[in-house]
């Protein structure tokens, strides 16, 4: 094939950070620019410029994939307070105080929700991988979690009425003030959560102490970057306990604490479990699914890896801890639930207790469980729900709206897809020690990231899955499942570029991904053919043994593998695309 392939059709890129962002150059270069005649709409969505132009930048890129369609989204940093206080410190000019939200939190949940997208997380189809299990049987894990408090001691309810949720709040003063409004129709579920600051920092000293005595490395997880409000107010009273009174002795007797986000605690913690550890996870809705799922692997191990996994993650109604509302009380005080003029609920809170109101679009889970119907039963999928449906009446809309999708399926003379509904914990563990050959698991904002990252990792690396958003109007966003890798960033900077060790595999799956979808929208041949020849040179090259760092040992045949760095798996992946193309005419 000669000269450069003309496209219609404008394709949109984000842009991200640190190492993701240096290969996801050299792969638009690569496999992009310079085969293709395309136009392409670049957004930078890296940390520092959705700072300096105040998140608006977040904004324009909603408007651009709702106006073009198409587009593919990179990895980007989600900055925690430190991180905001040294970019503030590098832009005196910019007032911290004036900040919208778009500009400092992760701009994943305000695109999907500003697209009406839903997330589905697919293996990529690599033919020789074959992850060593982790020796779980036996493993000396222990999960720590609150009992109290949380999503399990929330109010949760269907809205009887379509109007306005209003959260107030009355304090010393005696006058009702509005922390929050939002609007709900009739039917939509809401959640009103707190937590006891007292009781998470008395559950922080028996945590810490536990560990002690057992002689644990201790783990901490929670999600603190999108729910700062909540999960930041529990891990930064966590931390002040542990500096303040454990730090020099977990040194003294040789342990180590760690932190990070729950999703990539949890990946890390189930795929590369440590020989004996304390996993601390407060939020108890959370905690409890995963003690459940360690106390499976511990009995039981992790099976060979016979089938590839699918999940499907609801975030388009920006419903669950994602979408919510989010913040430390002022003072003491009682919290109010107002819907559309009647009070529907009271509870008393002190000043600091975190505080968390939640909702979601009763619309928009039907369309997300319309498209998982559609996925399933286009790629022949048994579909598990997870749903705790014994005492939530929020997820109880799930159901009714299940059985709603199923009937007008049928009644169109389109059979749905078989499917069961089980509690969130035994999808989990389903998924994990029990998956069939091709299923789908739907699941809930939260859930859905922490899931996707554990069954992502047990698949070999957080690169070798695919990320499809997908919103009923036809907007598709294709982008890589994993992070911006910040430690190798920080060898490639140390370096001054020599060391570049990254798997470019999703981000260039990704792009295949996109130009197959405007290749489609468009009738163009010729750019579905080149798409396709692009996802095969990155199988082949795998199935070829080349193969980057964190795929090492992990093929059919560890004797023949070749680990090469980013640069060195790029060309490999171009040769064998070349080598394609040039057979092709």
């Amino acid at each position: 094939m000669s000269g450069r392939i003309k496209v219609t059709s404008p394709l949109v890129i984000l842009h991200g950070d640190e190492m993701a962002q240096v290969a996801f150059e050299k792969i638009l270069e690569k496999f992009v620019s310079s085969p293709l005649d395309i136009g392409l709409v670049e957004i930078d969505l890296s940390a520092e410029h959705r700072l300096l132009t105040n998140g608006q930048a977040v904004i324009d890129a909603i408007e651009a994939l709702k106006r073009f369609g198409v587009g593919v989204k990179n990895a980007g940093m989600t900055v925690n307070r430190a991180q905001l206080g040294e970019l503030l410190a590098q832009h005196p000019e910019l007032d911290g105080t004036r900040l919208h939200a778009l500009a400092t939190k992760s701009p994943n949940g305000a695109i999907r929700k500003g697209i009406g997208g839903n997330i589905t997380r697919e293996d990529i189809q690599f033919r020789n991988l074959q992850v060593r299990r982790p020796d779980w049987i036996g493993r000396d894990i222990e999960v720590d979690t609150m009992e109290r408090g949380g999503i399990k001691d929330s109010f949760n309810a269907l809205s009887t009425a379509t109007g306005v949720i209003k959260l107030m709040f009355v304090g010393a003063s005696g006058d009702p003030v509005e922390l929050h409004r939002r609007e709900v129709n009739k039917g939509d579920p809401w959640l009103l959560a707190t937590n006891d600051l007292d009781d998470v920092k008395a559950w922080a000293h028996h945590f810490f102490q536990r560990a002690i005595d057992e002689r644990r490395d201790a783990y901490l997880g929670l999600k603190d970057t999108v729910i700062a409000g909540y999960d930041g107010v529990m891990r930064a009273a966590i931390e002040r306990i542990f500096d303040a009174d454990y730090r020099r002795r977990f040194e003294a007797l040789g342990l180590e604490y760690h932190y990070e986000l729950i999703d990539a605690q949890a990946a890390r913690l189930v795929a590369n479990p440590p020989e004996r550890a304390l996993w601390g996870v407060p939020d108890n809705n959370t905690g409890r699914k995963l003690y459940k799922l360690v106390d499976q692997l511990k009995q039981h191990g992790i099976p060979t890896r016979k089938a590839h996994v699918s999940l499907s993650r609801m975030s388009a109604g920006g419903g669950d801890q994602y979408g919510s509302y989010n913040m430390p009380a002022d003072e003491d005080g009682i919290l109010k639930i107002v819907v559309d003029g009647d009070e529907k609920h009271a509870r008393r809170v002190k000043k600091g207790d975190p505080i968390l109101l939640m909702s979601n679009d009763r619309q928009a889970i039907k369309d997300w469980v319309g498209q998982v119907f559609r996925d399933a039963s286009r790629k022949a999928k048994e579909v598990y729900f997870g749903l705790k449906r014994e005492y939530m009446e929020y997820d109880e809309v799930f159901s009714t709206v299940i059985t709603e999708v199923r009937l007008e399926l049928a009644q169109a003379d389109t059979p749905p897809p078989s499917f069961m509904i089980m509690r969130p914990s035994s999808q989990l563990i389903k998924m994990i020690t029990d998956p069939p050959r091709n299923a789908l698991y739907p699941a809930q904002n939260l859930d859905g990231d922490i899931f996707s990252d554990i069954s992502a990792a047990l698949g070999g690396s957080l690169a070798t899955a695919s990320s499809i958003i997908e919103s009923q109007s036809g907007t598709m966003l294709f982008e890589a499942p994993h992070g911006t890798a910040h430690d190798l960033y920080l060898k490639y900077l140390e370096s001054n570029g020599k060391e570049a060790h990254f798997n470019s595999s999703a981000l260039i799956y990704a792009v295949a991904n996109a130009l197959e979808t405007l290749a489609e929208r468009e009738g163009n041949d010729a750019l579905i053919d080149y798409s396709q020849r692009l996802k095969a040179a990155l199988i082949d090259t795998v199935a070829d043994g080349i193969i980057t760092g964190d795929l090492k040992g992990k093929t059919t045949d560890p004797d023949a593998e070749q680990v090469v760095d980013m640069q060195g798996f790029l060309d490999a992946v171009e040769i064998r695309l070349t080598m394609s193309l040039a057979s092709q005419g």
